[in-house]
């Protein structure tokens, strides 16, 4: 069969068709962010004459090798500032052109996703992302890069003119390419009206971000949030502060930011894994979006609250060992002490009105036998991953009643179980694509209970992509969310129950705590 073809807005794409699927890779969606544009919004890319070659993934942006990444399956790709392209998988229905229409002619759902990485890595084409699974149920899925670490959130704007919106490039990068998705997916069969997008870890806080961001309001309709919300941004005074330091280790007078835009990219990626490898782990992310009062007005979770995003529908969760996977080698973890994990709680909870040891207790009701190392563990996975997904939900709940939760309990038999349902364990589950590389090492042993783990999830995200509902054969009636039953998925290989309220104990204990 001939290979599909799709005309946009820029110029006809040539993909490759397989597996019943046509594929179209390294689609420019903005010009070259490069130059007199780094640091600078996203600009329209420039038409083209003839067909472009779409069979090959873009570069991805500039990033400091991470294990990390090369676990989750990310392979050796070219790298190069020239990186805003996105890939789209579109179900391959009569006809050679691409389109992914079904017999009707009537567009399809679209799922756009955002890749995870801490705004530091990562790209939209490792082989976890690949969206052929997700296409033969009936969607169109779109995966994209955006600038990432201080290219795309270094927050130059107090410093000099010219550099509005610096810090949070990578974010309207992000919105550049959902312009892009409303422009030119119906070429690919998809509808424009009708958009999800969902995202982990840092994209997942991405969406929380967009949430927020006045100029992605209407650009897409339902948002899947995995592991990641809206308390990971920073301030303009935090922002500055870590530009200032850029710059300092850059040797570039603070007072003419400008210098930035010309050195070497190697250069700029050394200068930064300096001064984040310089940074405490229990700081956050070093770069991240930033509550400019430009870009993003306010922070993501306030926004939400004030029903900046009444219309978007929401389905949330996090995994059950979040911080695991961070926290296997941290020093000291391993011979902290009932004392010293009472002390460290005790800093926590204490000034929120709590008494002093009752926190360990708490999280003792449910982890009697654990070593005290695993319980702050289980407490710094509510602080980063599920308590901001909490509040997040809270706040959406005063204005829209679409809003589902899961919790990934399901855990890892790899490296003897050390991992259990750690952060990014569902990714591949979620894309049905348990046989992607790097993805049997992180999940283990790949038996029937666990591929009907991954079959369920899938179902369940397209189906919430294409009617709102995350609905699927193998899970029981899922109510939307709300304060009174606290209804979520508890999702694990063999068993996929609605609970109530999971873990009430401990989530009622932050309330109060300042996130």
């Amino acid at each position: 069969m001939a290979d599909p073809v799709a005309r946009t807005r820029q110029g006809i794409v040539r993909g490759r068709r397989a597996d019943g699927v046509a594929a179209f890779r390294g689609i420019p969606y903005a010009a070259p962010p490069v130059g007199e544009r780094r640091f600078a919004p996203p600009r329209a890319s420039e038409p083209w004459t003839g067909e472009r070659d779409a069979t090959r993934p873009g570069p991805v942006a500039p990033q400091t090798p991470s294990m990390l990444e090369q676990l989750l399956g990310a392979s050796e790709a070219r790298v190069d500032e020239d990186c805003l392209y996105l890939n789209v998988f579109s179900p391959d229905a009569s006809g050679s052109d691409g389109s992914g229409s079904d017999a009707s002619g009537a567009g399809r759902p679209v799922m756009v996703w955002i890749h995870g990485g801490g705004f530091a890595g990562g790209s939209g084409s490792i082989p976890w992302y690949d969206g052929t699974n997700l296409a033969r149920r009936g969607v169109v899925v779109v995966t994209l890069n955006y600038r990432l670490g201080v290219f795309g959130f270094l927050h130059l704007e107090q410093l000099g003119e010219g550099f509005e919106g610096s810090g949070n490039a990578g974010i309207l990068d992000q919105v550049a390419a959902l312009g892009w998705v409303r422009d030119n997916i119906a070429a690919f069969g998809g509808d424009p009206a009708n958009v999800t997008v969902f995202g982990e870890s840092a994209g997942a806080m991405s969406i929380a971000t967009l949430l927020g961001v006045p100029a992605a309001a209407g650009l897409f309709h339902r948002a899947i949030l995995q592991s990641g919300a809206g308390a990971h941004v920073h301030d303009t005074e935090s922002a500055t502060a870590m530009a200032r330091t850029v710059l300092a280790e850059a040797g570039v007078d603070p007072a003419h930011p400008g210098g930035l835009r010309a050195r070497p990219v190697a250069e700029l990626l050394e200068v930064q894994r300096r001064v984040t490898r310089a940074m405490p782990f229990e700081a956050g992310l070093p770069l991240q979006p930033v509550v400019d009062g430009r870009v993003l007005p306010e922070r993501p979770t306030a926004a939400v609250a004030a029903g900046r995003a009444a219309d978007v529908q929401l389905l949330v969760g996090t995994t059950l060992e979040e911080m695991k996977l961070f926290l296997q080698f941290a020093p000291g973890l391993s011979e902290l002490d009932e004392d010293g994990l009472r002390r460290r709680s005790d800093r926590v909870f204490v000034p929120a009105g709590h008494a002093p040891g009752e926190a360990v207790a708490v999280y003792r009701r449910r982890l009697s036998e654990a070593r005290p190392g695993a319980v702050w563990t289980a407490m710094l996975t509510d602080h980063t991953f599920r308590i901001p997904a909490l509040r997040l939900v809270e706040a959406q709940l005063h204005h829209q009643p679409g809003v589902w939760m899961y919790l990934f309990a399901h855990p890892s038999s790899a490296f003897g179980g050390a991992l259990g349902s750690c952060h990014a364990l569902d990714v591949p589950f979620v894309w049905d694509n348990l046989e992607a590389k790097g993805a049997g090492l992180f999940v283990g042993e790949l038996t029937d209970p666990v591929r009907d783990l991954a079959r369920v999830l899938a179902d369940a995200w397209v189906a919430f992509a294409r009617d709102g509902v995350p609905s699927a054969a193998g899970i029981e009636p899922w109510p939307a969310y709300d304060t009174e039953r606290r209804a979520t998925l508890w999702a694990a290989a063999g068993d996929l129950p609605i609970v109530e309220d999971p873990m009430a104990d401990e989530r009622a204990l932050w309330q109060g705590v300042e996130r």
